[in-house]
């Protein structure tokens, strides 16, 4: 068994690479939680459309999760594991289900947005590190995320 990486990218810059990925996956996975939380407990009059809403974005994030892991892994690095390791790299906070839809709606869009910056930091580190693969990667959840962060502002009567 071989410990060397020969991809064209030096060892430092694919540890600088999954040191950013590993943010970008802690707070993607702190997104997740918290819109699959709401989807389980979002009410009102506009139950059925808002569950339905989050259970897309739910759907698309959970897949997108196991691509910026396995993304650390190609770079030769471990991914974090278990909620007090997400924890500990997140600045997303857990949701409330006592709140009502309306400022569930508002926090997840402001979460999809703190994610994009995260996004658009590590982006910027693998851009610099010529990491195509990583650049690709978050460009598509850029994408994604920037989405879903308009669906919620439309959702609340915003551009």
């Amino acid at each position: 068994m071989t410990d060397t990486i020969d991809t064209g990218l030096s060892q430092t810059e694919r540890g600088d690479v999954a040191q950013q990925l590993t943010r970008v996956l802690a707070d993607a996975y702190a997104v997740y939680l918290k819109t699959h939380g709401y989807h389980w407990n979002v009410r009102g009059p506009e139950f059925f459309a808002l569950h339905n809403l989050l259970e897309q974005q739910y759907r698309d994030q959970w897949e997108a999760l196991d691509d910026i892991a396995e993304r650390i892994r190609a770079l030769g690095e471990f991914a974090p594991q278990g909620y007090g390791t997400f924890a500990n790299l997140t600045s997303i906070r857990d949701g409330d289900p006592e709140k009502d839809a309306p400022e569930m709606l508002r926090e997840l869009m402001r979460d999809h947005e703190t994610l994009i910056a995260t996004m658009r930091a590590a982006l910027d580190v693998a851009d610099g590190d010529g990491d195509d693969v990583t650049v690709d990667l978050l460009t598509q959840r850029l994408g994604s995320h920037e989405k879903f962060a308009w669906m919620l502002r439309s959702t609340l009567g915003g551009r």
